[in-house]
């Protein structure tokens, strides 16, 4: 498994949104600016926050985005799960039941099992508000 860019980005601007709320809406441009990412970049990610209702959105003089909860009610794993779709390590358990053919017979199942949850639970466990407070996040420890 390997977070795209447009993953960690995601929580870049979810992490800028909770550094910078004051309950007004931030402006694209600014996230951007700070980010050091492009704007055009951000529409795409900010545009699928905002579908999954994760921020709310206002367009106009005054408009950009800001988040409609509390830092720490927003997990990692559900924000790159938004943007990322999956966090499986192997395509057979990103189907519900999984339908391979090979399933009931595949040693190696169990395995994936066990690393999914592992990965499931870590991003699960961890808050925006967690990595707002957090400065040192390579040593970042549950």
């Amino acid at each position: 498994m390997m977070i795209s860019t447009k993953g960690r980005y995601a929580l870049r601007v979810m992490i800028d949104l909770a550094e910078h709320n004051t309950g007004a809406y931030i402006p694209l441009l600014d996230i951007a600016k700070r980010q050091e990412i492009s704007e055009k970049y951000l529409e795409s990610i900010v545009s699928v926050l905002s579908k999954m209702g994760f921020v709310d959105a206002m367009r106009g003089k005054g408009g950009g985005y800001r988040l409609n909860r509390a830092p720490d009610a927003y997990t990692v794993g559900s924000i790159l799960k938004a943007i990322e779709g999956s966090l499986a390590p192997v395509a057979c358990l990103d189907a519900h039941p999984n339908t391979c053919k090979r399933a009931a017979e595949c040693r190696t199942l169990g395995m994936w099992q066990s690393l999914y949850r592992l990965i499931d639970d870590f991003f699960e466990g961890i808050t925006i508000a967690d990595l707002v407070r957090d400065e040192s996040v390579g040593d970042f420890v549950i």
